[in-house]
């Protein structure tokens, strides 16, 4: 049997050899074929006349350029009928070289899933990567062949709008995620018509632009972006991502599209990476807004140099980069190896072969309708609902409840529950399509249950004409259920925010119910970590809900009355005030570490406590789980060596639940300062009431590794310790060991 399996490996990898081998000829051989003219257009990206996810870009002359060949690509092209007319234009060009249809598919295409940091705090992979499978099946359904997600970036900045957009602010657990909707989005392989190409981005460390304000510059040393914010992108490119997005930031003076430190010495050099990389949205244009570049044509000659393969809605490539090649400033080499990138993953994808097979009208109708993906986006939105407090057991609530009320800005809405980023397809009611929070709890509630409503107020300012009826409805109410947070629009690109409170007076309603005596639970919508400490303090129950998409109404009404334990975890530190921005949990010790809050000559504000307000890793469950017998099988290990650490995990309440179980290091000394904890692993165990565990780790060589001080990828022997939490401040069982 061995002997047979051995054979079956190896004759598939000489298949995929062959086959690749195979591909490389045709490229090679169409190539030869190519004008230079040609070659350019196979670098140049133009949008659609409509559904852009940016700025309209109007091009009397697009229909004529794709015919003679000069554009490779196209993006917010919706539907299948569309994507075949501009592919049928492609089809009277000389060579017929097909177009590809890129779409901004970043939670979800119809059957819209959680935005990506509320996934996120699912720690749950599986989970993850099956809402990025069925967002890709939908998608490849209706004529795209390619997703630009995900997005990886580690952010520790909530003011910066697209922390939406990604995993949070742990490099573990952001590239466990990126691993994860890589695999979703291509499936077993790109070719298939259930598989998008995936695009990681934003090459690199925009997550961390200055002030946490979108396309702002970023500074940082190059042992942080070594092991804090390029890992996730080592990891997606691990998974087999197709392609890359350069980002909008300068990274250290050089703007990102145009560093060849990044995409030819890390990326395609040292990382190997065979796929191409795309612009941001017109960011090779926007470097002579830069002061980088002194022109647009010198842009794309800092691009092509650079490593950047496809220019998106710049037009730097179109009208630049012949004239610099003729002037010898640019060899035709550099644009071959940029061409042959992207004609690859077009016969990758099997659309020299049938340049229409993505867009089959029938099969995008039973797939788009399967209900199976609504299953799903049901089953994610649950796992990524966060149990913030829960006092007196007021959470789950009592199917036997007399009257309910109901009550927020955020109650009624449709459409707003798939948050930003969300595709807006023509001829779909959103009305109908996506459950309100309203909805859901009527699904929920039975006949003898009766629901009141009022809106309160608006999501921002300062009218309180409606806190009357509020707060007379909650007066009639057993329990009291407020829906607030902010906009859904109010996160995603360009939605930076320097005040992360609580918009308008919705905090102020908060009070006003409060004060009426009633059982309160607060619903907390957003895409971001928010400041609400009044009502952190006083409300018995509060849920984040983050936005859930198209099932976000029953799956919030499942989890208040507790058909689904929550068992979300934050993925991102929730600061106490935007004065302590940027706060994560795995920063360094200082010489004056503030203990106990002691601060008096001592690393800490003088008007705030250090710690945050919600901490990396939280959130509860409506049962207890008890953490007990940590055993590590020895206390040194070689760096050849492993240690397994085990500890029993027991559920000891009343219903079944679910925990992320995490595991953090401390390297205690080393050549440079290492964080005061860093996740090096976690696993959701879900258990019964009364069940107990033994829950395995084993810490090897690579999980105490770092970059020293000569940027060497090493682990230092030393001291060690190992801890066991619930979150990142609630550490319940601790050991040491040493590296020799």
């Amino acid at each position: 049997m061995k002997k047979i399996t051995t054979f079956t490996l190896l004759l598939v990898s000489f298949i995929a050899v062959a086959q690749q081998e195979t591909i490389d000829q045709k490229v090679n051989a169409l190539l030869k074929k190519m004008t230079i003219e040609e070659k350019i257009g196979q670098l140049n990206q133009y949008t659609g006349d409509n559904q852009a996810t940016g700025p309209i870009t109007i091009n009397p002359n697009k229909q004529t350029e794709i015919k003679q060949g000069l554009i490779g690509s196209m993006l917010n092209i919706i539907g299948t009928k569309y994507t075949r007319q501009y592919q049928e234009l492609a089809m009277q060009s000389r060579l017929k070289i097909p177009l590809l249809f890129g779409q901004d598919v970043i939670h979800g295409y119809k059957t819209t899933f959680p935005i990506p940091l509320a996934e996120a705090a699912s720690w749950d992979l599986a989970a993850i990567e099956l809402a990025a499978r069925v967002a890709a099946t939908e998608a490849s359904a209706s004529g795209i062949h390619w997703t630009f997600a995900p997005m990886v970036d580690i952010s520790r900045d909530p003011r910066w709008g697209r922390v939406m957009e990604g995993a949070g602010e742990d490099t573990y657990l952001g590239s466990q995620i990126a691993y994860a909707r890589v695999k979703g989005f291509q499936g077993n392989k790109l070719g298939d018509l259930n598989s998008v190409m995936a695009c990681v981005k934003h090459f690199a460390a925009y997550g961390a632009a200055v002030g946490g304000r979108d396309y702002n510059s970023v500074d940082m040393s190059e042992r942080m972006l070594l092991e804090t914010y390029l890992p996730p992108f080592k990891a997606a490119l691990d998974a087999g991502a197709a392609t890359f997005m350069n980002s909008f930031n300068d990274l250290n003076g050089i703007p990102a599209t145009a560093n060849e430190h990044l995409q030819r010495d890390i990326l395609k050099g040292k990382w190997k990476f065979q796929g191409f990389v795309v612009s941001d949205w017109g960011s090779m244009g926007e470097m002579v807004a830069h002061g980088y570049s002194k022109n647009l044509k010198e842009a794309a000659y800092a691009s092509i140099t650079a490593g950047s393969d496809m220019d998106m809605e710049s037009n730097a490539y179109r009208y630049n980069l012949a004239e610099l090649v003729k002037d010898g400033r640019v060899s035709v080499d550099l644009i071959d190896d940029a061409v042959k990138r992207i004609l690859r993953k077009k016969y990758e994808l099997g659309l020299f072969d049938d340049p229409y097979r993505y867009s089959d009208e029938k099969r995008a109708e039973k797939v788009l309708n399967n209900p199976e993906n609504r299953k799903a986006a049901l089953e994610v939105a649950e796992k990524s609902i966060v149990l913030l407090k829960n006092e007196n057991q007021t959470l789950p609530l009592s199917k036997n409840l007399k009257t309910i009320a109901f009550i927020g800005p955020m109650v009624k809405e449709y459409k707003a529950n798939m948050g930003f980023w969300s595709v807006e397809l023509p001829n779909v009611d959103y009305n109908k399509w996506v459950v309100s929070q309203w909805d859901g709890l009527q699904n929920k509630v039975g006949k003898n249950t009766k629901l009141l409503y009022a809106k309160g107020c608006e999501v921002e300012g300062d009218n309180k004409d409606g806190f009357a009826e509020a707060v007379a409805t909650a007066k009639q109410a057993d329990v009291v259920i407020l829906s607030i947070g902010e906009r859904h629009d109010m996160s995603g690109e360009a939605k930076s925010r320097s005040d992360l409170h609580i918009p308008g007076v919705q905090e102020d309603l908060v009070k006003a119910v409060m004060a009426t005596g009633k059982p309160v639970v607060v619903l907390v919508n957003a895409g971001r970590p928010l400041v609400f400490n009044w009502t952190a303090d006083n409300v018995p129950a509060i849920v984040y809900t983050w936005w859930l998409g198209t099932e976000a109404g029953n799956a919030i009404a499942d989890v208040l009355f507790g058909d689904y334990n929550p068992s979300g975890k934050l993925p991102i530190t929730f600061p106490r005030e935007v004065g302590q921005i940027p706060i994560y949990y795995n920063h360094f010790s200082t010489g004056r570490p503030s203990v106990n809050e002691n601060k008096v000559y001592k690393s800490a504000y003088i008007d705030l406590p250090t710690t945050p307000k919600f901490a990396f890793g939280y959130g509860l469950s409506y049962t207890k789980f008890d953490y007990t017998d940590l055993k590590l099988s020895s206390t040194k290990m070689n760096s050849n060596e492993t240690i397994k650490v085990s500890f029993k995990l027991s559920n000891v309440g009343k219903v079944a639940g679910e925990e992320v179980v995490q595991l953090y290091l401390k390297d205690k000394f080393g050549s440079v300062v290492r964080p005061i904890l860093e996740l090096r692993d976690f696993q959701k165990v879900k258990l019964n009431a009364g069940e107990s565990k033994t829950i395995e780790f084993i810490i090897d060589k690579e999980k105490l590794s770092f970059y020293n001080n000569k940027l060497e990828w090493t682990a230092e022997p030393g001291d060690f310790e190992v801890m066991i939490g619930a979150s990142s401040a609630d550490i319940k069982l601790k050991s040491n060991f040493e590296l020799n």
